[in-house]
């Protein structure tokens, strides 16, 4: 890559650049402008293309630091990642995770196993005595999600002045905490109210009506089977529809409402039970990234609902980064930055020492050995 290409990407990033110096000791992060200008007077050269980082070639002595924060909002398929100096958030990337990927090559493993086990010791008796995992066992494609945010925490605070953490992990009770003594309708009715089902049943819907799927408009909290009728508040009872749908099923019963329309009957009577897959991977491994950050830097938490709240009062659009930058206590967000950098989690590639077509056969390979073909 040529000097001046370089220089041309560095003036087109949006992200703050990190700094060190020539003893690899992190200083303060500076403006895309501000690294051009070092690079271009010789002061500086590139250290790391991603994350951006130039080295200084002179050593400084007592630097004045500014504390800085990495706020995550883990997903199980893409991690939002933000640092923040004070309100102002110069950094930001999204980490797209191989998790299903992980997950998928692991049963097809399984299968091969299973099948040429039956075929060669099909009269072995199977044994389960020398299975045992070890107590917070988790799967390789939750464990993935855990390493992959601990490899690129531990990479940031190699480049930057970082000082803690703070990540979407418990919910807390914000009301009691600010009044002990609230109760009944106000302790019902108050700020998060509602936020942390609302959420997951966005997630479980689509962001839609479920009875006539229109986008963008105000979607209620709506009960398949009607509380007149005997329904409950179980999640698996609640639905998103649009007022006026709302309006017209009224207290009727789902199977009287949707009757000249079966199909879409049953693709709701099917959603309704149907766990979130994405909610479950983010549950299961949630306690053990707390910990795993927590032996690293300071780590503080937030909750879903709490990330939400905080994205709706400060009128900021739907993205996994500033979901990010919402984690935990905020009262006001300057975004220097809005081009967040794109992590993608390749692999490695496999140990298989043979592989096998898409419909499970040995895939041979043509090889030349002294000039024969194989």
């Amino acid at each position: 890559m040529s000097k001046h290409t370089l220089l041309l990407e560095v003036a087109e990033m949006q992200n703050y650049v990190f700094v060190i110096d020539t003893n690899k000791q992190p200083l303060n992060p500076v403006t895309p402008k501000r690294a051009r200008e070092l690079l271009t007077k010789r002061k500086a050269a590139v250290f790391r293309m991603y994350p951006f980082t130039i080295i200084l070639k002179h050593a400084v002595p007592n630097p004045v630091l500014k504390p800085l924060t990495i706020k995550l909002d883990p997903g199980s398929k893409i991690t939002g990642i933000a640092i923040l100096d004070g309100e102002n958030v110069i950094w930001v990337a999204e980490l797209e995770q191989r998790g299903w990927q992980i997950k998928d090559s692991l049963e097809s493993r399984g299968s091969l196993r299973r099948s040429r086990r039956n075929r060669k010791t099909r009269y072995r008796q199977p044994r389960f005595n020398n299975r045992k995992r070890k107590e917070g066992w988790l799967a390789p494609s939750l464990m993935h999600r855990v390493l992959t945010i601990e490899t690129w925490v531990k990479r940031l605070y190699r480049y930057a002045p970082i000082t803690q953490t703070a990540m979407e992990l418990v919910k807390f009770d914000t009301q009691k905490m600010q009044n002990p003594e609230i109760g009944g309708v106000e302790y019902q009715q108050g700020e998060l109210a509602g936020y942390e089902v609302r959420e997951y049943l966005l997630e479980k819907w689509g962001r839609k009506c479920a009875y006539c799927e229109k986008v963008g408009v105000p979607l209620q909290i709506e009960h398949i089977h009607p509380r007149a009728k005997g329904g409950s508040n179980r999640v698996s009872n609640l639905t998103l529809s649009c007022e006026r749908c709302n309006t017209k099923k009224g207290t009727k019963s789902i199977d009287e409402f949707l009757k000249k329309d079966a199909s879409r009957l049953e693709k709701i009577k099917r959603r309704a039970l149907t766990p979130l897959k994405d909610t479950a991977a983010v549950n299961s491994t949630r306690w053990a990234l707390f910990r795993t950050l927590r032996n690293i830097l300071p780590t503080t938490t937030g909750t879903g609902g709490q990330t939400k709240y905080n994205r709706t009062r400060l009128e900021l659009p739907k993205q996994h980064w500033i979901d990010a930058a919402c984690v935990g206590k905020v009262e006001k967000l300057n975004l220097l930055t809005q081009q967040p950098l794109r992590i993608k989690c390749n692999g490695w590639g496999t140990r298989q020492m043979c592989g096998t077509n898409k419909y499970g056969f040995v895939r041979f390979v043509s090889y030349k050995v002294e000039g024969l073909t194989a």
